[in-house]
C-alpha cells in the first residue's frame, strides 16, 4: 500500500506537469497551424506574382517579335528606296550632262552664226 500511496502522491505531483506539457502542445498546435496558413497564403501569393510576370513576359516576347517584323519590313523598304536613289541620281546626272551639251551645242551654234 506504501507503493500505491507514493504512486498516487506521485501522480498528483506529476499532474500540473503533466497539464502543462498538454497545453504547451496544444499552444504548439495551434502556432504549427497559424503558420502553415502563413506559409500557404504567401505560396498563394508568389504563384499569383509568378503567373503575373510569365504573361507580362509571354506579352514582352510578343513584342519583340512583332518589332522584329517591322524591323524586317522596313529594312526591305529601305533598301528598295536606296536603289531608287541610286537610279534617280544617275537618271539626274545623265540628264544634267544632256543638258549641258545641249547647251554648249546651241552656244556653239549661235557663235558661228
Amino acid at each position: 500500500m506504501a507503493e500505491s500511496a507514493k504512486m498516487v502522491d506521485l501522480q498528483l505531483t506529476l499532474k500540473p506537469f503533466y497539464q502543462r506539457a498538454a497545453e504547451a502542445e496544444e499552444r504548439l498546435s495551434r502556432l504549427e497551424a497559424t503558420l502553415n496558413n502563413k506559409e500557404d497564403a504567401r505560396n498563394e501569393e508568389n504563384t499569383k506574382v509568378i503567373n503575373d510576370l510569365q504573361s507580362k513576359l509571354k506579352a514582352a516576347n510578343a513584342e519583340i517579335v512583332s518589332e522584329k517584323e517591322k524591323i524586317r519590313t522596313l529594312t526591305e523598304e529601305n533598301a528598295k528606296l536606296q536603289y531608287r536613289l541610286i537610279h534617280l541620281a544617275r537618271s539626274l546626272k545623265e540628264a544634267n550632262l544632256k543638258l549641258e551639251q545641249a547647251t554648249a551645242h546651241e552656244q556653239l551654234q549661235r557663235m558661228k552664226l
